[in-house]
């Protein structure tokens, strides 16, 4: 079964974010599936997804992607089984403190990086998933090598 990640973001304004982990996760042989659902305004369409995703058995990772409050990320945490990680979206409107202080019992992590979100749901899966666990391993090879390469460069 190929693993997915749902992307669950906030607003539209939340799309060009939303499809950089997207793209991401195609790297690393992770069907994505981006969705639109708001804590604050849309809370039972949500649910709604949520517990659409939850029933998948598939194995899966949610990343939430919301500026300003993070709501979206601790409300969709305590709604699914599957892990949860938070990667807001860069910008001067976003308090990132509500992604990283989430109360007990809420446990989603929060990743900056699209790549490094797509990334993290693909070493969760790596656990298990062999064909997964080969991608991961495939693309740390070809940053040691870039960085390596480039050192080569500047040293002569």
């Amino acid at each position: 079964m190929k693993p997915l990640v749902v992307i669950l973001m906030g607003s539209p304004a939340d799309r060009e974010h939303s499809d950089r982990i997207a793209d991401a996760c195609g790297r690393f042989g992770i069907e994505p599936v981006v969705r639109i659902g708001s804590a604050h305004r849309t809370p039972e369409h949500v649910l709604g997804l949520l517990r659409a995703y939850d029933a998948d058995p598939r194995p899966k990772v949610f990343i939430t992607v919301a500026g300003r409050s993070n709501a979206l990320s601790g409300f969709t945490d305590p709604s699914v089984l599957a892990p949860v990680i938070a990667c807001p979206p860069p910008g001067d409107h976003v308090d990132l403190w509500s992604s990283l202080r989430m109360p007990p019992g809420v446990g989603c992590a929060t990743v900056l990086e699209p790549l490094n979100a797509a990334l993290m749901a693909a070493k969760i899966f790596a656990v298990t998933d062999h064909e997964v666990a080969g991608l991961v391993k495939s693309y740390q090879a070809s940053q040691r090598t870039r960085i390596l390469e480039a050192d080569h460069e500047v040293s002569g």
